[in-house]
């Protein structure tokens, strides 16, 4: 570090946003549909019957994109990649037109000095997958292999950072659980098996880049305290499985090459105990490991909760989100301290922190104040700062999120942008938080 700041030499400020959220022209120049696009385009589906249609049109602006990320200076930018618009069927042919655009995303970051993380899989499978089952088909392991190959030879050479998966927890709990995401299933069953294919198909993907010679390889895990709401033995043992549930989950495979002891009683009937060589492969080295904080949860017994047993009390005293998040910055701290105190971690980047709270639909006067975004920025990058000084190897920070965007089955009413979008006109607007995290980017940290 240099004597005027406490963030590393080389620290990586980025912003993030995920493929079906921002692009637009989902089924542009022979792309696929997605999952996404399928339950988008079911009614009662999305609030507002809200689309990725358009979303930010990105697919169009890009290069706008660019220059405004240039322009605040950003030195990181993270995306994903459309499987779909990659590979229209998921397997087989591979659309050529697809990988242009994001040959030419990364050009345009290159040509900007920004560094590309790219992340392949954000959510949304390729419909035709889903019709063969998707995450409950074991062989989705092969196919997101050779979906990755082919993404790492098109542009491997273009990308900083590598990750396979986004958030294997909300796909499984939204998506199978509790049937709230897309695709939309629901069963503990189907849960189970999504979970563990999820990991089998970073494994694979991680070994064909290995099999590449790639050594910028990782993978994005969301993260949240679990706090028992009193001392009770009945509430502790509630947070245990709710920590063992969302978040041990899909640490304890990818670190230690197993799985809690909890899950075996969360799942009852639907658990199986995995093989030997699977959780060989599930452990396989990481270079680096995404973490997307939001939020904690206070929780206590509640034996209605299904299936962990463990139900949220909120904290009514305290800051919440559009998304009734509780604001609680010293969580991150917490999540970054345990993390690198209870496993070999790699170094850690911050692949996602940030807030909803509300914003006008368009800019006055080309201005949008969000005190409240630009607060709950300032407190997480101190809550960084803090676990860099106690020995966290913390690389780098992309906030959530670069636009207003398609906040999944949310709509376009919950804003998360740093930079405002307004989706009658595309204007984009910088908000006061943009600003503010402009400032603390071009001062490497000195400035939060």
């Amino acid at each position: 570090m240099t004597a005027n700041t406490e963030f590393p030499d080389g620290f990586l400020w980025g912003a993030a946003t995920a493929a079906y959220q921002i692009e637009g022209s989902p089924l542009a120049d022979g792309a696929g549909a997605s999952i996404w696009h399928r339950f988008s385009h079911t009614p009662g589906r999305v609030a507002d019957g809200d689309t990725g249609d358009i979303a930010c049109d990105h697919y169009r602006r890009f290069r706008d994109d660019v220059a405004l990320m240039r322009d605040l200076g950003l030195s990181a930018y993270r995306f994903s990649i459309s499987w779909s618009r990659v590979m229209p069927d998921g397997t087989g042919a591979v659309n050529q037109r697809g990988l242009d655009f994001y040959r030419a995303l990364l050009d345009a970051l290159g040509e900007a000095g920004i560094a590309a993380s790219a992340t392949l899989y954000h959510w949304d499978l390729p419909a035709a997958l889903e019709d063969r089952g998707g995450w409950l088909n074991r062989d989705i392991a092969s196919w997101f292999a050779d979906y990755a190959e082919v993404c790492y030879r098109a542009l491997g050479d273009r990308v900083a950072l590598w990750a396979t998966l986004n958030e294997p927890w909300v796909v499984v709990d939204g998506g199978y659980l509790h049937g709230t995401l897309a695709p939309g299933h629901r069963g503990l069953f189907g849960a189970r098996r999504a979970a563990h294919h999820c990991l089998l198909a970073h494994a694979s993907a991680l070994a064909v880049g290995r099999a590449q010679g790639l050594k910028n390889l990782g993978v994005v895990v969301n993260l949240e305290p679990k706090h028992p709401a009193s001392d009770s033995p009945a509430d502790l043992s509630a947070a245990r499985r709710a920590d063992a549930y969302m978040n041990r989950q899909y640490l304890e495979p990818l670190l230690l090459g197993r799985y809690p002891d909890e899950l075996a009683a969360i799942y009852g009937e639907a658990w199986s105990e995995p093989s030997p060589a699977d959780m060989e492969a599930i452990r396989a080295p990481l270079d680096w490991l995404g973490i997307n904080y939001y939020s904690r949860s206070v929780v206590r017994a509640d034996s209605a909760a299904w299936p962990v047993g463990a139900s949220r009390v909120k904290q009514r005293q305290c800051t919440h989100t559009e998304t009734d998040w509780e604001v609680y910055p010293a969580g991150l701290e917490e999540t970054l301290r345990a993390v690198h105190e209870r496993y070999s971690a790699p170094p850690i980047y911050i692949t996602e922190n940030g807030s909803a709270f509300y914003d006008p639909p368009t800019a006055t006067e080309g201005l949008v104040e969000d005190p409240l975004r630009t607060a709950y920025l300032r407190s997480h990058l101190a809550a960084v700062r803090r676990a860099i000084a106690a020995g966290v190897d913390v690389r780098g920070y992309f906030a959530w999120s670069l636009l207003d965007n398609l906040e999944w089955s949310l709509g376009f009413a919950k804003r998360f942008g740093i930079v405002h979008v307004d989706f009658a006109t595309q204007r984009r607007t910088p908000k006061s938080s943009a600003r503010a995290y402009s400032a603390i980017a071009r001062s490497n940290g000195s400035d939060v």
